[in-house]
């Protein structure tokens, strides 16, 4: 029987999450015949744990679900096994790069895709603790319906399953290697506040997002279409597009990525570091594979500790190690683009000696335009006053470590990109003991 990974990590309180995606999984198993491992990555405190513990507990008992709720240390039980049987060097250093202290959003999906591994799955179906399913005539409405209609098939083979194919013919002998959508409901990353208070300074903030010499045009171009979903439109009905994927559509929390991707390339291990996850987004798109885009959104919405506080700076850190970590990402976008197909092999797999050696590249970028993003983020945020103000004051002498951690974090990147394919193939003879119910 088919074997398919559906995944929810956490660090914090989501028991209704647990719930509803059990409800997910129930579906996929029922509608679908495949074998469904719903994977919690669990790394919130005790008491957060037992509660969510409690409620994968409750999920009623499904034929061919099998839930795994896993807490740090059983992860950390698994990944030691799988790193010192797959002979990588350095093994403590790895360890870290796969379940670091700080949060990151590219590790906790990297140890899913190698739980994945281990438990037989070909392919790993993603969803957030902060979001939920839309509802049609009082029923939610699961996007794994259509990340199992198309995911690993032949994109020719895929065509009955979508409501509108528009890929060229010239890739119809590839797999489709992601179906994803997007969201509705809040903006994907939490600085609406700062367009409410001052909408030049958002533009200018944004702005530090795109890459260095990019025109005013195509700025602004790229603040409009910027973390905004699918905006807030309801789902009617069905409507899914098979071609090379539009990655603007498509959000970390409603995704499904075939195993011939994850088990080649891992995520940026980048840590306190929003939009890590999103790298094979772009390997997808710029290797020519093809995707399907449909439109069961899931609903996103905040959780308040990232507004007030010690949450409030925290996000905010994220924020701009995102923006720096752009300086180090956009050249290996740039020659992803450039190689296209050439990213893949003979068999359509993705070739990664060409990314590790455009990721190694990388590191020696000069930090001159990093220098550039902190000094504008520093005057925006002094300007708009109040706690984005105080978070001036946080930052200013955290600079030059920033600066470091992002190259340190491209370095990172190479050495995991180095270990995975071991990693994954250890995974594969790695049992996970008892931790499933």
């Amino acid at each position: 029987m088919h074997r398919i990974c559906l995944t929810l990590p956490t660090n914090r309180a989501c028991a209704a999450t647990i719930s509803a995606i059990g409800e997910e999984a129930a579906y996929a198993a029922e509608h679908f015949g495949v074998e469904v491992h719903l994977l919690v990555l669990d790394s919130s405190d005790e008491p957060t744990f037992a509660v969510h513990a409690k409620a994968a507990a409750a999920l009623p008992e499904t034929p061919n679900v099998i839930v795994h709720h896993l807490d740090e240390a059983r992860q950390r039980a698994f990944l030691r096994a799988v790193i010192h049987r797959s002979g990588v060097a350095d093994p403590d250093t790895v360890l870290g790069l796969m379940l670091p202290d700080a949060v990151s959003y590219g590790a906790c999906t990297n140890r899913a895709f190698l739980l994945a591994a281990a438990l037989g799955c070909t392919s790993v179906h993603r969803r957030d603790s902060d979001s939920a399913y839309q509802l049609l005539d009082g029923k939610p409405v699961f996007p794994i319906h259509h990340e199992l209609l198309s995911l690993g098939k032949r994109a020719a083979d895929a065509i009955p399953g979508v409501t509108h194919n528009t890929l060229d013919p010239v890739h119809a002998e590839k797999p489709v290697a992601m179906v994803g959508s997007s969201f509705v409901g809040e903006p994907s990353v939490d600085i609406g506040e700062i367009r409410e208070l001052d909408p030049a300074l958002y533009y200018e903030v944004v702005g530090l997002w795109a890459p260095a010499g990019a025109s005013e045009e195509e700025k602004r171009e790229l603040v409009d279409d910027s973390f905004t979903g699918a905006g807030t439109e309801p789902f009617t009905a069905d409507r899914s597009v098979l071609d090379l994927p539009d990655i603007w559509r498509v959000d970390m929390c409603n995704l499904g990525l075939d195993h011939e991707v994850y088990e080649r390339v891992p995520l940026p291990p980048a840590t306190d570091t929003i939009g890590s996850d999103y790298f094979l987004l772009h390997v997808v798109r710029d290797a020519t594979l093809p995707g399907v885009v449909h439109n069961r959104n899931i609903v996103n919405y905040y959780t308040p500790e990232r507004r007030t506080g010690p949450g409030f700076t925290a996000y905010q850190v994220r924020f701009t190690k995102f923006l720096l970590s752009m300086l180090y990402l956009y050249p290996v976008y740039f020659d992803m683009e450039e190689a296209l197909d050439a990213l893949l092999d003979g068999e359509h797999h993705v070739r990664v000696d060409a990314i590790l050696d455009s990721v190694r590249r990388s590191i020696g970028t000069d930090r001159a335009e990093n220098h550039r993003r902190l000094a504008v983020l520093d005057r925006c945020y002094r300007e708009l006053g109040g706690k984005y103000a105080e978070f001036a004051d946080h930052l200013a002498p955290r600079r030059e470590q920033l600066l470091d951690e992002a190259q340190a974090d491209a370095e990172s990147f190479a050495r995991l990109i180095e270990a995975w394919g071991p990693l994954v193939r250890a995974s594969r003879t790695t049992g996970l003991g008892r931790t499933a119910r």
